[in-house]
C-alpha cells in the first residue's frame, strides 16, 4: 500500500520499506493502515504517527526512492560472464518474491506462497523465509543478505544484485609498481621531440630516473618484457612511440573535443604553406637541386589560387607575390591547348566577362580574393613585409600553433596529392625519404627550374582544377563529388564575384619594405649604398613620418636597385615610388639575389673602411659569378650562383602577372650604345640573357668606392638581364 502518489514521474512515494526522516530522526516505514504509518527507528523504537501529521512535519522527507526500479542496462549486462549476469537475475527473482509474494514482474497472476504473502507475513518474516530457503538450496544465505540485496535493488535495479568484483575495470598496466609507471611515463613525455631509439634505452633512462628520485637499486624494474609491456600499454594510445615524425604529427594535434572549421564562400579561408618537392631540377651551371613549392589553398574550393616554384630560399617576396597572382586571372601560356582556356570550362565565362574584362583569354583558374590567410610560423609569412601586404589588401593573417600541422591540414594533403599525382612523374623524383630513393635521381633529373615551374603551372589547370575531390560536394546534391572549378562555379553563382584590380603602385606595396634615413651618400642596405640624384632634395631631411625615417621597398631576389616612396606634389595620394640603383650595379652586371650576397658578407673579412669593403664585396661577388659561369669553384660557389641566376631569370618574378614570358629587352633606337662588334660572341643562357659580363666590358667609375658614373656615360649593349619595373608592368598588364 502506498500513503503518497503523484502524477508526475520522479516524485519521492512512501510505501513499505522506505526510510524517511521525521522529528529530526530517521525512521523506516513498517506498515501503512487506516490513515497512519508504524515508524521503525534504527535503535527499533516503533511509533504510530497519522499521514496527515506525517506529511505535514517541516522536517518530513523521504529518503529514498520508491521502489520501482529503473530500466536495467543491458549493455552493461551483456558485458558480463555469463555466471554473474545468471546470478544476478536469479537474485532478482527471489527479491521481487520477499517484496511482492511474486517472483515475476508486477503484474503477474496467481496467488503467492504462503511464506511470502504479504497480507500474512511481515517483510522481516519473509526475508527470513527467503534466507532459510536459499540456505536449504545450498546457497548459504542469512536474512541480513536478502535485506541488503533487496535495498541494492530498489537503489539500483539489477545492475545492483551483481557481483561487482566481475565489473572492476582491468588496467593495462596490471599490478606494476606506481612509481616505475610515473618514472617511465616522464621518460617517454621527454623524448617526443628525440630522436627514435630503442625499448632498451627507455628502460636506461627509466633507471637513471628512478635512481634519481629514490636511489639506487630502491625501486627495481621489472623484467625485460614485463617492461616492455609496460611501454607499450603507456605508448601506444598517446602516440609517444613510432618515427620522429609520428609522434611530432601526434604531439602537434589540437586536444578534442574540436569543432572542424565549416567554409562556405570562396576566399573566406586561404591556406598557404611551403615545402621542398620531392624531385631533383638542374640549376645554372648544371647544379642539381631540389627546388622549393609555397602554395595558396582557397578551402573551400580546394583551388590552389597561386604557386610559385622557387629554388631554396624562399623570401617574404615570394609569399607576396601569391597574393598578387591570386587576384589577376591566369594567363594562357604559349604551347597551352585551348581547352585549358576559362572559356572552355566550366566556369560561367561569358556572365563574369561582363564583370571582370581581365578574365578574356584567361587560363581556367579562378581568381579568388581571400579574405582570410592561415599560416605557419615561418618567417616568410609572419614578416612584417607580408603582413602589411595583407593589411593593405583587407586580408586577416591567421598564424597557426607553432608545428601544428593538422591546423592547416588541407593544404598539408594538398601538398601529399601534388607528390602522388605530379611530381613521382617527373624525371629525377627523389622519393619522401632517403629510404625509398633510386641509385641516381640526381642524374636522372633534365628539367629546369622554369621548365618545371611551367608543367606545374599547366598540371594545375588541367590535371587539379578538373580532378573530382571527394571532400568538394554539391550544396544540392551530395552524392556528387565535384572538382574545384564545378565548385567555384557553384559558389560564386551564391557569393558573386567582384574583381579587385591592382594598380600600378601596388606591386611594390607588396614588397618587403624597410624604413632608414636618407644621408649625403644614400641609402645603405646591408653593405650596399643605393643612389641616384632624385634623392638630392631629401638628403639629411626627416620623412614626413613620425619616425622620421623614410619607407623602402626591396626584392631580395633582385637587389640591384630599391625603391623609395618621396612625396611627389602631382601624385594623388602626394607621394610616389622612385627606383634607386645600387652604386655597383655597373661593376656587377649579372644577376645575383640576397642569398649571393650573404655569402660573399661571410666570405670577405673587412680590411678597409665601409666603402672600401662594400667595393670589395662587390668585385668578390663578380669574381664569384665569374667562376661559377666558367665552371670553377668550389661545389658551393657553383650552388650559390646558380640560386642567384635562377632566381633572376626564372620566370620574371611580377611578369606573370601581366600573361607575358621574360624576354630580352632591346635597345630604342637613338640609345647611345658602345661598338658591340667585339661582344657578338658572348655565351648567352637559353633565355636569353648574358650569363656573365666579363670584367674588361664592365665600365667602373674611377673613384675609390667604385661609384656609378652619370646617367649619361654610355654603356655596353648587350642581351640585358630583366629587372623588375612595376611602373612598366603594369602598363603592359
Amino acid at each position: 500500500m502506498r500513503a503518497a502518489r503523484s502524477g508526475m514521474p520522479g516524485r519521492p512515494v512512501v510505501e513499505l520499506g522506505c526510510q524517511v526522516r521525521f522529528g529530526g530522526r530517521t525512521w523506516t516505514v513498517g506498515a501503512l493502515a487506516d490513515g497512519q504509518v508504524r515508524l521503525v527507528a534504527e535503535d527499533g523504537e516503533v511509533a504510530a504517527v497519522l499521514l496527515l501529521l506525517l506529511f505535514a512535519d517541516a522536517g518530513f522527507e523521504v529518503l529514498d526512492g520508491p521502489g520501482v526500479s529503473g530500466v536495467p542496462p543491458l549493455g552493461l549486462l551483456e558485458l558480463l560472464p555469463e555466471a554473474v549476469r545468471e546470478r544476478a537475475l536469479v537474485w532478482e527473482r527471489h527479491v521481487r518474491e520477499v517484496k511482492t509474494g511474486r517472483p515475476g514482474a508486477s503484474g503477474a497472476v496467481g496467488p503467492p506462497r504462503a511464506e511470502y504473502d504479504p497480507h500474512a507475513r511481515t517483510l522481516a518474516q519473509r526475508e527470513e523465509a527467503k534466507a532459510a530457503e536459499l540456505s536449504a538450496a545450498g546457497m548459504p544465505t542469512s536474512a541480513v543478505t536478502v535485506r541488503r540485496m533487496r535495498a541494492r535493488y530498489r537503489q539500483d535495479g539489477v545492475w545492483g544484485l551483481v557481483d561487482h568484483r566481475a565489473t572492476r575495470p582491468r588496467t593495462a598496466l596490471g599490478r606494476a609498481d606506481e612509481r616505475v609507471v610515473a618514472a617511465l611515463r616522464e621518460v617517454l613525455e621527454a623524448g617526443r621531440e628525440r630522436s627514435s631509439g630503442t625499448l632498451g634505452r627507455l628502460r636506461v633512462y627509466t633507471e637513471r630516473l628512478l635512481a634519481e628520485q629514490y636511489g639506487d637499486g630502491v625501486v627495481p624494474l621489472p623484467s625485460s618484457a614485463t617492461f616492455n609491456r609496460l611501454v607499450h600499454a603507456l605508448a601506444d594510445g598517446r602516440g609517444l612511440l613510432g618515427s620522429a615524425r609520428q609522434r611530432r604529427w601526434r604531439s602537434a594535434g589540437p586536444a578534442p573535443p574540436f569543432v572542424p572549421t565549416t567554409v562556405m564562400a570562396p576566399g573566406e579561408l586561404v591556406m598557404m604553406d611551403s615545402t621542398v618537392l620531392d624531385v631533383f631540377v638542374v640549376l645554372d651551371a648544371g647544379v642539381v637541386e631540389r627546388p622549393e613549392l609555397t602554395i595558396a589553398l582557397d578551402v573551400a574550393t580546394r583551388t590552389i589560387c597561386a604557386a610559385v616554384l622557387r629554388a631554396k630560399g624562399t623570401r617574404s617576396v615570394d609569399a607576396a607575390q601569391l597574393l598578387a597572382q591570386m587576384m589577376v586571372p591566369a594567363p594562357m601560356r604559349p604551347g597551352w591547348a585551348e581547352a585549358l582556356a576559362m572559356e572552355h570550362s566550366v566556369v560561367p565565362y561569358e556572365r563574369l566577362l561582363s564583370v571582370d574584362a581581365r578574365l578574356e583569354g584567361a587560363a581556367a583558374r579562378p581568381v579568388i580574393t581571400p579574405q582570410t590567410i592561415v599560416v605557419d610560423q615561418g618567417n616568410v609569412f609572419v614578416s612584417s613585409s607580408f603582413t602589411a601586404a595583407c593589411e593593405s589588401l583587407g586580408i586577416s593573417v591567421q598564424p597557426a600553433p607553432p608545428g601544428n600541422g593538422p591546423a592547416k591540414g588541407h593544404v598539408e594533403r594538398t601538398f601529399s596529392s601534388i607528390n602522388t599525382l605530379f611530381v613521382q612523374h617527373v624525371a629525377g623524383y627523389t622519393a619522401s625519404h632517403t629510404g625509398e630513393r633510386g641509385t641516381d635521381a640526381a642524374g636522372e633529373a633534365v628539367w629546369t627550374l622554369a621548365q618545371l615551374a611551367e608543367m606545374f603551372q599547366e598540371w594545375i589547370i588541367c590535371g587539379w582544377q578538373e580532378r573530382e575531390h571527394d571532400g568538394l560536394r554539391h550544396p544540392m546534391m551530395p552524392r556528387c563529388a565535384l572538382s574545384p572549378n564545378e565548385m567555384w562555379a557553384v559558389l560564386v553563382a551564391v557569393c558573386g564575384y567582384v574583381p579587385v584590380p591592382l594598380g600600378r603602385e601596388d606591386y611594390i606595396e607588396l614588397m618587403p619594405v624597410k624604413r632608414q634615413k636618407i644621408n649625403d651618400y644614400g641609402i645603405r642596405i646591408d653593405y650596399r649604398t643605393y643612389d641616384h640624384k632624385a634623392l638630392n632634395p631629401h638628403r639629411g631631411e626627416r620623412s614626413p613620418a613620425g619616425d622620421g625615417l623614410w619607407e623602402i621597398h626591396y626584392d631580395p631576389h633582385a637587389p640591384g636597385q630599391i625603391w623609395v616612396r618621396l612625396p611627389k606634389p602631382d601624385q594623388p595620394r602626394g607621394y610616389g615610388w622612385e627606383a634607386v640603383p645600387w652604386i655597383h650595379h655597373t661593376l656587377v652586371s649579372a644577376p645575383f639575389t640576397d642569398f649571393t650576397w650573404q655569402h660573399i658578407k661571410r666570405t670577405v673579412a673587412r680590411r678597409a673602411d665601409r666603402a672600401q669593403h662594400e667595393h670589395d664585396l662587390a668585385l668578390a661577388l663578380r669574381e664569384l659569378l665569374e667562376r661559377a659561369a666558367a665552371g670553377h669553384g668550389t661545389h658551393r660557389e657553383k650552388v650559390v650562383a646558380a640560386r642567384a641566376r635562377t632566381a633572376a631569370t626564372d620566370g620574371a618574378v611580377w611578369g606573370v602577372l601581366y600573361g607575358r614570358q621574360p624576354e630580352a629587352e632591346v635597345d630604342e633606337p637613338g640609345e647611345d650604345v658602345f661598338d658591340d662588334s667585339e661582344d657578338d660572341e658572348e655565351p648567352l643562357t637559353d633565355d636569353g640573357a648574358l650569363s656573365i659580363w666579363p670584367a674588361e666590358h664592365t665600365p667602373q667609375s674611377d673613384s675609390p668606392t667604385g661609384a656609378v658614373q652619370e646617367a649619361y656615360v654610355p654603356a655596353p649593349r648587350r642581351p640585358q638581364v630583366t629587372v623588375y619595373d612595376p611602373f612598366e608592368e603594369s602598363l603592359r598588364w
